[in-house]
């Protein structure tokens, strides 16, 4: 899998539940005295990003190209993904220190907005409306998804992983059904398939994150994008929004049909177990990001050639959310140190390379699809170009893309919505606890 996308679990893991260890001492990193520190009278700028076998050559190479042209040189510093210390406290440690990292890796919103609200942060937005084809040359709905509160703050720095509705178009085909388009189609199809005695939807609640691409579909739907923008906000009372409760409703709806089974509870992800269920035609749908394509091309290799088909998540009928909006992780995202000592020569890093056709290439080759705009023809070059050209198209059309909310929130809220939506998939919380659960945090 090491041309293909890492998975969404990969990227949350390291960022949110403390499972990256830094390869080299924190404070040592580079053996500069803080962001741009100097040696030989030559400003060093520290490149902090996740340790990753594709995605760091294609990186470093960028570095390099950059280097020859500029008098300030940047330095990738990879943080290995694996060991008892994540990244996000590898990141709050060193921005408070004098060894600061000049461009910070991150995933926007919630990872990125206590150091913006602490104004450690550079704000791009000038640069990027003062120059048209830079901010022109990335797709609004991902570059949007690194605002905070209606500023730029991060640049898109590879491909985008969308939640999709995969299913069996074999067993599709055989039944004469078609891929929702619907909530209605959803329970139709629901019932359908638990008269055939097969599982509707595949769910690995175990891992509770599954279960958040219910709730983040559910509530854009009926609410529109504006619903989770206001919660991610902090603006009181957002998570009282009508659609919150409609969205947990559904969600119970189906529970009681039986579209995720009867065991999802004991059913887990990362280790293949609702991949397995759907790969063996034992489930027929499920609501999964693309990494779910990925991870079935490498373990189920004749199931993902023959019978994986993937569409939209369904519109709800009466909801006031556009059907092309999307959610799951836009990309990550480069942002730039406040404090760097050549902040200039940072953000022209980024203006120079993030775009670039050498940069842009590298990443297709790569597997990923990157957020940058005017790349159909290039990706018939992609390691899996149906797929790819599928998920750019449906991209660059989406008015909004929403971050998974588990990482749009602060860290605060991860644990206590992980642990109340999976009370509510299980019956044991009713939406309103939920809500309240929810609102009382602070």
């Amino acid at each position: 899998m090491s041309t293909q996308p890492l998975s969404r679990r990969f990227f949350l893991t390291t960022a949110a539940a403390g499972a990256v260890a830094v390869s080299v001492p924190l404070l040592s990193a580079c053996g500069s005295s803080g962001p741009g520190g100097s040696k030989g009278g030559s400003k060093t700028l520290q490149v902090w990003a996740l340790q990753d076998e594709a995605q760091n050559p294609i990186q470093r190479a960028a570095i390099t190209h950059f280097n020859k042209s500029s008098e300030s040189k940047l330095k990738l510093v990879p943080f290995a993904s694996s060991g008892s210390s994540g990244y996000s406290d590898k990141l709050r440690v060193g921005m408070g220190s004098s060894n600061a990292p000049d461009l910070i890796f991150n995933w926007g919103a919630g990872s990125l907005r206590p150091y913006v609200e602490a104004g450690q942060i550079a704000d791009l937005t000038a640069q990027l409306e003062a120059d048209a084809t830079w901010k022109q040359s990335f797709l609004p709905s991902v570059l949007d998804a690194g605002k905070i509160d209606g500023k730029y703050y991060g640049i898109p720095l590879r491909g985008m992983q969308t939640v999709l509705v995969f299913y069996n178009k074999t067993m599709f085909e055989g039944f004469g059904k078609e891929a929702p388009k619907t909530y209605d189609d959803i329970l139709a199809l629901v019932d359908f398939f638990k008269s055939k005695k097969i599982q509707p939807f595949a769910l690995g609640a175990v891992d509770q994150w599954p279960n958040l691409v219910w709730i983040e579909y559910l509530v854009d739907r009926i609410g529109g994008a504006s619903v989770f923008e206001n919660i991610a906000a902090g603006k009181e009372g957002a998570w009282r929004d009508p659609a919150v409760k409609q969205a947990l409703e559904k969600i119970q709806e189906l529970v009681e049909r039986g579209a995720f089974g009867t065991n999802f509870a004991s059913v887990n992800y990362v280790n293949d177990g609702a991949g397995l269920l759907f790969a063996r035609g034992k489930a027929a749908m499920h609501v999964m990001g693309t990494w779910e394509y990925t991870n079935q091309l490498d373990k189920h290799p004749e199931f993902a050639k023959k019978d994986l088909a993937f569409a939209p998540f369904p519109s709800v009928a009466g909801g006031k959310g556009d059907p092309a909006s999307v959610v799951g992780n836009p990309t990550n995202y480069f942002s730039v140190n406040k404090k760097s000592a050549d902040v200039d020569a940072a953000v022209k890093f980024l203006k120079d390379e993030m775009a670039s056709a050498t940069y842009v290439d590298a990443l297709i080759k790569a597997g990923d699809v990157p957020a940058v705009a005017g790349l159909e023809s290039k990706l018939g070059t992609a390691p899996n170009p149906e797929f790819g050209t599928y998920v750019y198209q449906m991209v660059q059309k989406a008015p909004s893309f929403t971050l998974s909310w588990d990482q749009a929130l602060s860290p605060k809220y991860k644990n206590p919505l992980l642990t109340s939506l999976q009370k509510v998939f299980l019956k044991q919380m009713t939406p309103d606890q939920f809500i309240d659960a929810m609102e009382k945090i602070k």
